[in-house]
């Protein structure tokens, strides 16, 4: 029998491999996860109205509550819609231990899209400017996080024209800056700073009693991350071959984003040896998001914040966006911002390895700046696809994918609980 990390890990590896069904935990957690969050985002935006003890609640605090639960939704139904296709809608709390019975498939994926831009429109007017937070409320979503929400989603559709203005706004707006340092992004000393639109907010302070469920009946404050992708740790996710490579000669965000053997880590106080190392040593591993630059172990759980939405994105997003207008050389001056990054400075585009003399070239090296800037941070799935459905794609990067894994399968479990769904209602190859 296999233990519980081993179980996770052949459940992923299964993923990673295109070698997975509809029984997969990953996939139904993923799942589940999501609708969890929808259902208590219904919650807020059901009881916010009638909101009226100990005292009666401002008028612009109660808009701000359901915008915060709009902006929530929205970002789970494109996990949904993006990965599973048309998914059962839900708008109102779900009041029964047996969640809603009966509950079909949308009938497309533009029902589900209209609720999300709904939803948006609704919460962008009623956030408060990134600038308008007092230091006890970073975390919260601002007003950007959202326009840069709608912008992510407008891409993934294939729509430029409608994401540019958001990127624009925000741009514009001078509330955000990249770090001078790239790992401040994700280590624990400087979380919620200037180039960070949104994150997810854990923390050791609390414990960890219950985090395994995530079932709300104990402190879940934590994260795993670490000592799933750490060196010295699990190491279930190694970095591919493929992306280490993607880096140029001498860009100095590959030693950012990688751990190698005789790094020192436990602040300088070790050494990374392949005594220590899981697996294939010789292989490098991740560095984004680990503890251990600070402590000996992950020891299991993390309080670094994940970060889901930060400036350099927003930049590169606005760059793809402009080339696709045919605005070339705005589209260049966007990827080179990143690239000044105080520690990053790396030579501005055009390059004799990256040359934009036209939209097709200035693509390319928008796709590897993605590729080698936001490495590890849970967005080249969506960019691979939706470059992919747009056929911008020159060659396939993934070299096993098939169509039918463009979209995860429904979970087995949700046929069986759903009397509105069967079989017949699965995505197409499962």
């Amino acid at each position: 029998m296999q233990s519980g990390g081993a179980q996770l890990e052949a459940q992923r590896a299964r993923v990673l491999n295109y070698a997975f069904n509809a029984s997969n935990g990953l996939v139904s957690s993923n799942w589940r996860g999501n609708y969890r969050t929808i259902n208590r985002a219904n919650f807020v935006i059901a009881r916010v109205p009638e909101m009226v003890v100990p005292v009666q609640i401002e008028e612009s605090k109660k808009n701000r509550y359901e915008a915060e639960a709009r902006f929530l939704r929205a970002w789970s139904y494109f996990e949904l819609v993006s990965l599973w296709g048309p998914v059962p809608v839900v708008t109102e709390p779900i009041t029964t231990e047996n969640g809603v019975p009966g509950l079909p498939r949308a009938d497309s994926e533009e029902t589900i899209y209209s609720l999300i831009f709904d939803d948006l429109t609704k919460a962008i007017p009623n956030l408060p400017l990134r600038n308008d937070l007092a230091t006890n409320e970073l975390g919260r979503a601002p007003r950007e996080a959202a326009q840069a929400l709608a912008a992510k989603i407008y891409m993934f559709r294939g729509e430029y024209s409608k994401a540019k203005p958001f990127l624009d706004e925000i741009i514009a707006g001078k509330a955000f800056k990249l770090v001078d340092r790239f790992l401040d992004n994700f280590q624990e000393e400087n979380e919620n700073n200037a180039e960070s639109l949104f994150e997810v907010q854990f923390s050791e302070a609390f414990g960890d009693n219950g985090a395994w469920s995530a079932q709300g009946n104990g402190a879940a404050e934590v994260t795993f991350r670490g000592q799933e992708y750490g060196p010295n740790a699990w190491r279930n996710l190694i970095p591919s071959d493929g992306l280490v490579s993607e880096f140029e000669v001498d860009d100095p965000r590959k030693n950012y984003t990688f751990y190698q053997l005789g790094d020192l880590y436990n602040d300088g106080k070790d050494t990374l040896k392949a005594s220590n190392v899981q697996g294939d040593s010789q292989k490098p591993s991740w560095k984004k998001y680990q503890t251990i630059y600070k402590r000996k172990t992950e020891n299991v759980r993390s309080g670094i914040n994940f970060r889901v939405i930060r400036y350099a994105d927003v930049l590169l997003m606005a760059a793809e966006c402009e080339n696709d207008a045919g605005n070339i050389p705005e589209a260049i001056a966007y990827m080179n911002e990143v690239r000044d990054r105080a520690d990053v400075m790396m030579p501005h585009y055009p390059t004799a390895e990256y040359p934009c003399n036209d939209k097709t070239e200035t693509l390319r090296a928008i796709m590897h700046e993605r590729r080698v800037e936001l490495a590890g941070e849970q967005i080249r799935n969506r960019d691979i696809r939706r470059w992919r459905r747009q056929g911008k794609l020159t060659t396939e990067p993934i070299s096993n994918y098939v169509p039918k894994y463009d979209l995860l399968p429904i979970p087995t479990e949700e046929i069986d609980n759903n009397s509105a769904l069967t079989n017949a209602n699965q995505n197409s190859g499962f």
